[in-house]
């Protein structure tokens, strides 16, 4: 084993370089960026990584800049949660809905869309943009598909703005500076409850969703009447929203396919639902 003072492993200079690799989220790195971040010299970097790529964990592009392979995000989803969002947060769906008598949905980001993955009915009937189970809206429309479009990277976002806001002139009141102002709205409070009026005595508040990484994976949200979510009863709501999204952020696994790909999620009649839309 291994003591302080003792060079580094093979393996430890290999998992070194997978970390390194990790950090750059996808983008990938240079030889002499990841000597930088491993302290390693080229001719070891090089050596080990030649291994990584024979095995599959690690690759090399075109402009020849190393990344991690899709044979090390099978074997990291093989041994992390074995449920799956919608499992994970099932349970949180129906406490909400038994303890508030709301609606509570639960929403993840699909391209520029904001897609329905789950929904707990309420006794109180209500309408929503998205109607049902597998039901899609443009980000930025609604609670949830706001909340999901303000925790968004920076640049990120505004190519989703720019992009949805045409898509969005037949509802009237959403254009960028309405966005942008929800935006900072919504960041500065935690949450989303803001009305449009589009769709007349509905209301509704939601809350982001993060992994362990501090980034926005889904959103839960209540959708009730009006009457239901008036200013004396909103903390409450936001309160028992939050401490269930922490609850869920804890037990996600940032490799769940779901957060890929989320209409598979969904079963064939979900995936015929999300197309319809």
């Amino acid at each position: 084993m291994s003591t302080p003072d003792s060079p580094p492993t093979s393996l430890q200079r290999g998992l070194a370089i997978l970390r390194a690799l990790a950090a750059t989220d996808g983008r990938g790195a240079r030889l002499t960026d990841l000597a930088t971040a491993t302290g390693l010299t080229q001719a070891t970097l090089h050596r080990l990584l030649r291994t990584l790529v024979k095995e599959g964990f690690a690759e090399q592009s075109d402009n020849r800049l190393y990344r991690l392979n899709v044979e090390f995000f099978a074997l990291a989803a093989q041994a992390g949660n074995p449920d799956g969002l919608r499992e994970i947060v099932r349970p949180s769906l129906l406490r909400l809905s038994s303890s508030l008598n709301d609606t509570i949905f639960l929403f993840v980001r699909s391209g520029y869309d904001a897609l329905c993955l789950d929904r707990c009915e309420g006794p109180f009937p209500i309408r929503s943009f998205t109607n049902d189970v597998g039901g899609r809206v443009a980000l930025g429309v609604g609670q949830a598909a706001m909340v999901l479009l303000a925790y968004l990277p920076e640049a990120e976002r505004d190519e989703v703005i720019r992009f949805n806001v045409p898509r969005l002139r037949d509802l009237g009141v959403y254009d960028e500076v309405y966005l942008r102002s929800e935006i900072d709205r919504v960041l500065g409070q935690g949450y989303c409850s803001r009305e449009t009026g589009v769709i007349p005595g509905m209301t509704g508040v939601a809350v982001p969703i993060f992994d362990r990484n501090e980034r926005v994976v889904a959103a839960i949200s209540v959708g009730t009447l009006i009457d239901r979510l008036r200013e004396d009863r909103l903390p409450t709501v936001v309160k028992l929203l939050k401490a269930e999204a922490e609850a869920i952020g804890r037990r996600i696994s940032p490799f769940d396919p779901t957060l890929r790909r989320p209409a598979q999620a969904l079963g064939s009649a979900g995936r015929v639902a999300a197309s319809a839309v």
